[in-house]
């Protein structure tokens, strides 16, 4: 029981160093903190299990996989969610400035009628 806990401690210690190891100066995508909480969760989770049935590094190794390709789904929708927001956001941006180039004309062509 005692190495079965060590397999799993030294199992999820090298999921850390491996996402630490995987990290550069750019921030983490939507959807690659999804397949990493993901992978982590169901790693952790599968040990659990594994562990109640004497195989904690299967169930991690299985859980971490499942886990991951879920995160991943997950993230996924979440990143293409955020990139549909952004852009409508880029619209709502340009049609304001329209209407306030607009505005400015309106009040120009008022000020020409008035000197006229």
């Amino acid at each position: 029981m005692h190495k079965s806990w060590i397999v799993t401690t030294g199992f999820a210690l090298a999921l850390c160093v491996l996402a630490a190891g995987c990290s550069d100066s750019q921030p983490l995508s939507t959807r690659e903190k999804g397949t990493g909480i993901g992978a982590l969760l169901g790693a952790g989770t599968g040990a659990i299990i594994g562990a109640a049935v004497g195989h904690p590094a299967a169930g991690a190794a299985i859980g971490g996989a499942m886990g991951g390709v879920g995160g991943f789904a997950v993230g996924k929708s979440m990143q293409n969610q955020e990139n549909a927001n952004q852009q409508t956001q880029g619209q709502l941006q340009q049609q304001q400035q329209e209407i306030e180039n607009q505005r400015q004309q309106i009040e120009q062509m008022k000020q020409q009628q008035e000197t006229e």
